[in-house]
């Protein structure tokens, strides 16, 4: 399979995600501002939601740039990670319409930590696939901000339960340091072979 494929087929499957998210999110039943604000939390579960959803999408085609070959393991973890964030609808849907209670928060933060945990698994595999470009390797370095992410997601998890703003508060900080994708990558594709 070619890796421009896998990342049609992940675009695919992202789309439908996005649609599935924004399907669940119905509008208020009355016709005034303050039912609209009634509905405050669902509408801030969709938008942390789409923006981890577009986060992914900008880092997997950002990281996709520099790969040159892909093998089986990499397809498994692709699918992995895209099983991962098939599960974001779900957990947005619960915790927004829940008014983001500690129970919901937790679920969120597990599910949120299932893709990290996948984008972790893809880019080891990746890595590891022969004939792979160089180029990946130098940019990526110790993979920093996906250890950091893991560690964030598990932090917030075990404080959801307890304080789940706080949980919160670390899923908006770890969206952050992804939402501009390494420019490594991009520097080492410019420059000459």
């Amino acid at each position: 399979m070619s890796k421009g494929r896998l990342e049609a087929f992940s675009d695919g499957v992202l789309a439908i995600v996005i649609t599935i998210m924004v399907l669940e999110l119905r509008p208020p039943d009355g016709t005034t501002f303050e039912d609209l604000f009634a509905i405050w939390p669902q509408i801030l579960a969709y938008a942390m939601s789409f923006a981890y959803i577009a986060i992914y999408w900008v880092n997997h085609h950002h990281l996709f740039q520099a790969v040159r070959t892909i093998s089986g393991r990499v397809l498994w973890a692709n699918i992995l990670l895209l099983f991962a964030l098939s599960l974001v609808p779900f957990a947005t849907a619960w915790m927004g319409e829940h008014s983001f209670g500690p129970n919901t928060v937790a679920v969120y933060n597990f599910v949120l930590l299932l893709p990290a945990f996948s984008y972790f698994l893809l880019v080891r595999a990746l890595l590891s696939t022969p004939g792979q470009s160089a180029t990946l390797g130098e940019a990526l370095g110790d993979d920093f901000k996906g250890r950091l992410s893991l560690f964030a997601y598990l932090l917030a998890l075990a404080v959801s339960l307890f304080v789940p703003i706080v949980a919160v508060a670390i899923d908006v900080f770890v969206a952050a340091i992804w939402i501009v994708p390494d420019p490594r990558i991009e520097s080492r594709l410019r420059e000459p072979n």
